[in-house]
């Protein structure tokens, strides 16, 4: 609609893209709320709120239903922190709407800089908001000992990347199913506040009950954090290579069908919403 010619080398292309893509993050964060300060404070109150939940719910039904050893406030961290990631990743990125968003409209904005603003903006929001947790509970309760720092921001960032690859498969389906969609996106996200793993370790589960997680990616990615998390964990029964498979094909299947859906799409399709 809108042309911006510019002759410039690869390396410019992709400075260009860069700035666009820093451009459209930030419009993405201050989307959420006007002040990005404030966007923040808003994702650590619900994590937190989660935590106090999980906290008040592990206490009644025993601790010990956790079977690990170790700190139980970073156990109930370690699988909040992840299942947020992922279920912010996957409203997200599945809320971006169709190809016509106004912005793709404007030359050189294209829909994969939208794209991968939404999933890197929800990123920062999200990797910001531990931060900060984790810093007030070292200064308010005491030092956290992680036994690979390295290995379990590894799994965070698998339980995003899930997330993202999960959220492309429903945006490429919104137009042509849009309540359909919208419905199973909730269902899905309500799904993992019970089969995500973030109350129990692999380890606790066999037979019937494990089938019941190992579906889910997001479950391997929580499990295996917590092997890296505390040094008495060794999880079994997880695998971090099926949640990254599972992202991988979904991330494919979701492109391919994204990109059949934009060259079909038609203003007009928004009318069905």
């Amino acid at each position: 609609m809108f042309k911006f010619e510019r002759n410039q080398s690869l390396l410019g292309g992709a400075f260009t893209t860069m700035e666009l893509v820093f451009h459209a993050i930030v419009r993405n964060i201050r989307s959420q709320h006007s002040n990005a300060v404030l966007a923040v404070l808003m994702n650590i109150v619900q994590i937190l709120v989660i935590v106090t939940v999980f906290y008040l719910i592990m206490s009644l039904l025993g601790t010990r239903i956790a079977k690990i050893r170790g700190d139980f406030i970073l156990f109930l961290l370690s699988g909040v922190f992840l299942f947020m990631t992922h279920i912010k990743a996957v409203g997200s990125v599945a809320g971006l709407g169709t190809a016509n968003n106004p912005l793709t409209l404007h030359s050189p904005m294209n829909f994969s800089v939208v794209l991968m603003a939404a999933a890197f903006g929800q990123l920062y929001t999200q990797v910001v908001s531990i931060l900060v947790i984790l810093l007030v509970y070292v200064v308010l309760i005491g030092p956290v000992d992680i036994q690979n720092p390295g290995g379990a921001f590894a799994m965070l960032m698998l339980a995003w990347f899930t997330g993202c690859a999960v959220g492309v498969v429903f945006l490429a389906l919104s137009p042509w199913f849009p309540r359909t969609v919208s419905i199973l996106t909730q269902v899905y996200r309500r799904m993992n506040m019970l089969f995500s793993g973030k109350m129990f370790v692999g380890n606790a589960l066999g037979g019937f009950m494990l089938s019941l997680f190992t579906w889910n990616p997001l479950f391997h990615a929580i499990d295996q954090c917590r092997g890296f998390v505390f040094r008495n964990y060794y999880p079994r029964n997880s695998s971090w290579e099926y949640a990254l498979w599972v992202g991988i094909v979904l991330l494919m299947i979701g492109l391919l069908a994204e990109f059949y859906t934009r060259q079909h799409v038609s203003k007009s399709w928004d009318a069905r919403r």
